[in-house]
C-alpha cells in the first residue's frame, strides 16, 4: 500500500470522517493541517485561539502525529506528498470561493506532480449544488429549499477507521510558536475543544433544552440553544451526526433544529450559486448607504445607547459568540438606523466569531439589510426596545452584559432614558432615535430607482 495525505480543514474529527476513511483505505496515513497565513491573518484573537485549541485536540487525539505546515497550500501540499512519497491526498470537498480557487491551485499543483486528489464528503449535511428547483436552476428561497432538503434525507454517520497507520511527521516549528501565542493571548474563556467535549454539549443540550428549543433559542438569557455552530464550522462534528441523533423525533424542537440546520445548508448552496454575494448584494437596491464613523465604532463597542444592541455587541468581544437573535437585532440596528452597508458589520462579526461562517454570517447579514434571500426585505426593521422587551422580557440579559444599568429592575433595562436614575452610573445617551432613523431607511428604501 501507498501513503496517503489526509488534509484536515473544515473535517478536524476522526469519527464520521468520509476522507479519512477513504485515506486509510489507500495506505499508511499522514495527517496533514496547512495554516493558511491569509486566513490567520483576518481572524481576530478569538477565533485564532479556538482553531489552535481545536488544532491541539486532534492532535491529541492522533497521539501527536498531526503535522501543521505554514504557508500557501498549493505550495505546502505538494511539497509535502513528495516528502512522504504520497500517492494521493484527500479531502472534504469545501464550496466557498475562496476555497474553490485554493484547492484547483492545489490540484493542478498535484496533477503536475502526479498524485492524485481525492475529494470525499463535505462540511454539510446536504452537499451544496445538490438540490434544484424543478426547473434545474438553483433554489433562491428558504421554504421550497427546506422542503426538498428534507425529501432528499442525508447519509447516515461512518464509523471511524478501525485500523490506520498514522504516520510520524514533524510540524513546522512557526506554527506551533503561533499556535502557543493564540492560546496564550486569548481575550475569551474558550469553550472546551474536540470532539469528545463537543459530543458532551451535544447531549447535554438534548437532555436539557431540545424540548423547548422552538421557543427558548429566541430567549438570550435562556440556555435554549445548543452551542454547536463553533463545533460545526471547524468540523469538530458533522450535521449529519447530530440528524442522526434526531431521527425519529418529531416535536417541535426538534424539527425546528432541523430547520436551523436546513439553513446552514441552504446558505451554502445560495454561495455556491452565487460566489460574489460572499461580499456584494446579492440583490442590489440602489439605495444610498453612510459610513458615520464614531457611530460604527459606537455599535462594535456596545455603546450605541440601545441596551439590548450593547449587550449584544459586549457579548460578542467577551465570549467570541452571540445569541442569534441578537445577531439580527444588531445587524438591523447598524444598516436601518445607522444606513450603513452590510459588509461592515459581517466583517466585524467575521473577525470575532468563533463560529463565524461565510456563507451563513454574510447571507444572515443580507437577510437582515434586505439585499439577500427575501422577497418582501426593506419593511423588517427591527425597533430595539420592542425586541429587547419581547425577548428580554425581565431584562436579565441585558443587566448581564451592561452592568450600568443593573440597578434598572425588569423591562426599565430597556429603556434607561424613562427613569430618573437610567444614567446614574455611566450608561451612554442613545446616538440616534430610532423613530426618526427607521422613517429615513423607508424613504430611502421607497425613493430607489427613482
Amino acid at each position: 500500500m501507498s501513503t496517503a495525505i489526509m488534509w484536515f480543514r473544515r473535517d478536524l474529527r476522526l469519527r464520521d470522517n468520509p476522507a479519512l476513511r477513504a485515506a486509510a483505505e489507500a495506505g499508511d496515513v499522514l495527517p496533514l493541517f496547512v495554516l493558511d497565513q491569509r486566513l490567520w491573518d483576518r481572524a481576530g484573537a478569538a477565533r485564532r485561539a479556538w482553531l489552535a485549541a481545536t488544532l491541539q485536540r486532534l492532535d491529541e487525539s492522533l497521539d501527536g502525529r498531526l503535522s501543521i505546515r505554514l504557508g500557501d497550500p498549493a505550495q505546502v501540499v505538494p511539497r509535502v506528498a513528495e516528502e512522504v512519497g504520497a500517492g494521493s491526498v484527500h479531502v472534504a470537498r469545501d464550496a466557498s470561493p475562496f476555497a474553490l480557487r485554493r484547492d484547483r491551485a492545489v490540484v493542478d499543483a498535484l496533477t503536475g506532480a502526479g498524485v492524485e486528489g481525492v475529494a470525499t464528503g463535505t462540511p454539510y449535511a446536504v452537499e451544496p449544488g445538490t438540490l434544484t428547483t424543478k426547473g434545474g436552476t438553483p433554489f433562491k428561497v428558504f421554504t421550497p429549499y427546506s422542503r426538498a432538503w428534507r425529501e432528499h434525507g442525508w447519509p447516515a454517520p461512518v464509523s471511524a477507521p478501525r485500523s490506520v497507520t498514522y504516520l510520524d511527521d514533524t510540524s513546522d516549528g512557526r506554527v506551533a510558536g503561533m499556535l502557543d501565542a493564540a492560546l496564550r493571548d486569548v481575550p475569551i474563556d474558550l469553550p472546551t475543544a474536540g470532539e469528545d467535549a463537543a459530543r458532551r454539549r451535544w447531549e447535554r443540550f438534548v437532555e436539557r433544552a431540545l424540548d423547548r428549543y422552538d421557543t427558548d433559542r429566541d430567549l438570550p438569557a435562556t440556555e435554549g440553544t445548543s452551542r454547536m455552530s463553533a463545533d460545526l464550522h471547524l468540523g469538530v462534528v458533522h450535521p449529519r451526526q447530530l440528524l442522526g441523533d434526531l431521527e425519529g423525533r418529531s416535536d417541535d424542537g426538534a424539527e425546528s433544529y432541523r430547520t436551523e440546520l436546513a439553513w446552514r445548508d441552504f446558505y451554502a448552496d445560495v454561495l455556491l450559486a452565487n460566489p460574489g454575494s460572499a461580499w456584494r448584494d446579492l440583490n442590489p437596491l440602489g439605495i444610498d448607504y453612510d459610513a458615520p464613523e464614531d457611530a460604527i465604532a459606537a455599535w462594535r463597542e456596545g455603546r450605541t445607547g440601545y441596551p439590548v444592541v450593547d449587550a449584544g455587541m459586549r457579548q460578542l468581544l467577551a465570549e467570541g459568540w452571540m445569541h442569534n437573535r441578537l445577531r439580527m437585532i444588531t445587524a438591523s440596528f447598524l444598516t436601518k438606523d445607522l444606513h450603513v452597508w452590510w459588509p461592515v458589520g459581517a466583517r466585524h462579526f467575521m473577525e470575532h466569531l468563533i463560529d463565524g461562517d461565510i456563507a451563513s454570517n454574510n447571507h444572515g447579514w443580507q437577510w437582515v439589510a434586505g439585499t439577500g434571500t427575501d422577497a418582501a426585505p426593506y419593511f423588517r426593521i427591527f425597533n430595539p426596545v420592542t425586541q429587547g422587551e419581547r425577548f428580554d422580557p425581565d431584562g436579565e440579559y441585558v443587566r448581564r452584559w451592561v452592568p450600568e444599568l443593573a440597578h434598572l429592575p425588569g423591562k426599565a433595562a430597556h429603556e434607561p432614558w424613562t427613569r430618573d436614575d437610567g444614567y446614574d452610573h455611566g450608561y451612554p445617551q442613545r446616538i440616534v432615535d430610532h423613530a426618526e432613523e427607521r422613517t429615513v431607511s423607508l424613504e430611502r428604501y421607497e425613493a430607489r430607482g427613482s
